[in-house]
């Protein structure tokens, strides 16, 4: 699989194996997002996800890829660095305010930002259409803001604060989603980089999880966490190696934003799943999102 990985990178299959890896990523980081924010305390989904992921992972990196090269340990301690904010930001943003208002918020402020990011580390160029889809995706969001403050009902008085932690947690998904990027091409073999980056990325969540867990003094039934905590390893490895393998096979940018057409993913998933309420008008706006990534695609 890595070879063959290896040999279409800069293809024409590697264009299209790219697009159907990140509408996958697409589909499945709004399952995610639904997975943390979930009936669970956002920080234990986390820790119960993180935990298993890095457990499951690490006889994986141990015994079945390469072992990474000497350059790379930095590279991973880039990766948590910034792996580690992001988390911390949106659970944040889940503890104020509900998935379908900080989903969207998340996962569409992100693509600017990484497409400027791909222009200044790799180079990469884009076309007058796909800055023309960037600006319809991110009126979309602020659109979405706009409409959530003014007429949301639910948690108004944490409606600001959930907004901001939300910005805040999309700009670091650019940032993780760039670096990752750079990470994924510095090793030969790229499922070394995602085998290492799950057990490095897996052990701090979990400790944080339990210290919450401790000064709550709640006990949530173990094995519905755990069974969470499972599903939502296979969802991340899928999901988080999907996008990075859509990396590295074609441009950063254009694999970042298609991958914002999770927002419409995560309308559904917040209605039928959730039962939270969306309404026409939000989901026109997490639609117009999902316009914006695929003019941007059309236009590379």
């Amino acid at each position: 699989m890595s070879q063959w990985l290896i040999s279409i990178e800069g293809t024409e299959t590697g264009q299209t194996v790219a697009l159907c890896l990140a509408l996958l990523a697409a589909f499945l980081h709004a399952a995610f997002g639904a997975l943390q924010k979930g009936k669970h305390d956002p920080w234990l989904s986390r820790g119960a996800i993180d935990g298993c992921y890095g457990l499951i992972a690490l006889p994986v990196a141990l015994f079945l890829v390469p072992w990474p090269e000497p350059h790379m340990w930095p590279i991973f301690f880039g990766a948590f660095v910034t792996h580690t904010a992001y988390k911390f930001l949106q659970a944040a943003a889940y503890t104020q305010g509900a998935y379908t208002v900080v989903y969207p918020v998340v996962r569409g402020t992100g693509p600017l930002f990484a497409m400027i990011g791909a222009v200044i580390l790799f180079g990469e160029s884009y076309s007058l259409m796909q800055w023309l889809g960037v600006a319809i995706l991110v009126s979309g969001i602020f659109g979405l803001a706009v409409y959530n403050l003014i007429f949301l009902e639910v948690d108004r008085a944490k409606l600001p604060s959930a907004l901001t932690l939300a910005v805040a947690t999309g700009v670091f998904v650019a940032l993780y989603t760039t670096y990752d990027a750079y990470g994924i091409r510095a090793t030969a073999d790229p499922f070394t980089f995602l085998a290492w980056f799950f057990v490095i990325d897996g052990w701090l969540m979990p400790i944080v999880a339990a210290f919450r867990l401790h000064s709550s003094g709640e006990r949530p039934a173990p094995w519905p966490l755990l069974r969470r905590g499972v599903i939502g390893a296979f969802v991340a490895y899928f999901s988080f190696g999907s996008i990075m393998l859509a990396t590295r096979l074609d441009q950063v940018g254009e694999a970042a934003v298609l991958r914002e057409t999770s927002t419409v993913f995560a309308a559904i998933i917040g209605w039928l799943v959730l039962r939270e309420t969306v309404g026409p008008r939000r989901i026109a706006l997490m639609a117009l999102i999902a316009l914006g990534a695929v003019v941007v695609e059309l236009g590379g």
